[in-house]
């Protein structure tokens, strides 16, 4: 199979070399490019050592931009992304490639327990997860894990999606669940990284939240307008059950929470059929 591994970094000049190393050795005739984001060591020096083909940013960019530039750089017909710190082991690839020759869009390594980084990173990820299955409908094992293989032309038609933060991993899941794509998941152990992590469990933990009910809103608007819609419904009633029997009366607030809860679940229909017209061309399996 025709492969191209795409390796974000910033400052990982501790572990790429090997990373790379290890890829090679994996799979000889794979195409490996390292996308220098912006690093202040030797990252970009120690990746075209080691023989991959570096992209640099002039700056730090962010995570989903140096995924976003490797994806464009990239020139075979799967992309396999990956960490550069590490925690990914390259010997994992041929399985994820196994459930792509069976015919799957993307197929994602899913951390098992004791992989996680921490007990609260363990515990924000479960909550992502059980959210994300939710909105799309579909059994999520792990939403925010950055270790995937994903065939090219269906990956490239999300690029314009992508955050350029720590949440790519987020957006492409639920845009192939979306679009009809087949996805996959094949269960990974990972190792600790090498070097310091650039995530921050408040500041991207919160964006990550942010970024699931925006990808919600986008992509399936009715699961987050209808409980809304529902719950502003449930008490007007129960407000105005409440005034009824105390004061015999229906109050202004019971007519503004009615008037409301019908606003907002029309809303999430007109939002619906949008975001329907949106996918009228991405294989029409909406």
């Amino acid at each position: 199979m025709c492969i191209s591994v795409v390796l974000p970094a910033k400052n990982e000049a501790g572990a790429v070399g090997e990373t790379i190393r290890k890829v090679r050795k994996t799979i000889p005739d794979a195409e490996i490019i390292v996308v220098d984001d912006g690093s202040t060591d030797q990252t970009a020096s120690f990746s075209a050592a080691a023989g991959a083909l570096v992209v640099s940013h002039p700056y730090c960019k962010g995570n989903g931009s140096a995924i976003k530039t490797g994806a464009r750089a990239a020139t075979k017909k799967v992309i396999v992304f990956m960490d550069a710190d590490g925690q990914h082991n390259p010997e994992d690839i041929p399985r994820l490639l196994a459930s792509i020759q069976d015919g799957h869009d993307m197929v994602v390594g899913a951390r098992q327990k004791g992989s996680q980084a921490s007990i609260g990173r363990s515990f924000a990820n479960g909550l992502y997860n059980c959210i994300a299955s939710w909105i799309t409908g579909h059994n999520i094992e792990d939403l925010t894990s950055g270790f995937r293989a994903v065939r090219a032309e269906r990956f490239r038609e999300f690029l314009y999606l992508l955050p350029n933060g720590f949440s790519y991993p987020t957006t492409s899941t639920m845009a192939f669940f979306r679009a009809g794509y087949s996805v996959a998941y094949v269960p990974i152990h990972t190792a600790k990284r090498i070097g310091k992590s650039h995530i921050r469990i408040l500041r991207d933990g919160s964006r990550f939240l942010i970024i699931i009910f925006k990808i919600g809103t986008l992509f399936s608007p009715l699961k987050i307008f209808a409980p809304v819609a529902l719950g502003m419904v449930t008490l007007a009633s129960a407000w105005y059950g409440w005034t009824w029997w105390h004061q015999s009366r229906f109050t202004n607030m019971s007519a503004l929470l009615y008037t409301g809860g019908v606003m907002v679940f029309l809303m999430g229909l007109i939002s619906e059929q949008i975001t329907a017209l949106m996918y009228k061309d991405s294989g029409g399996k909406t």
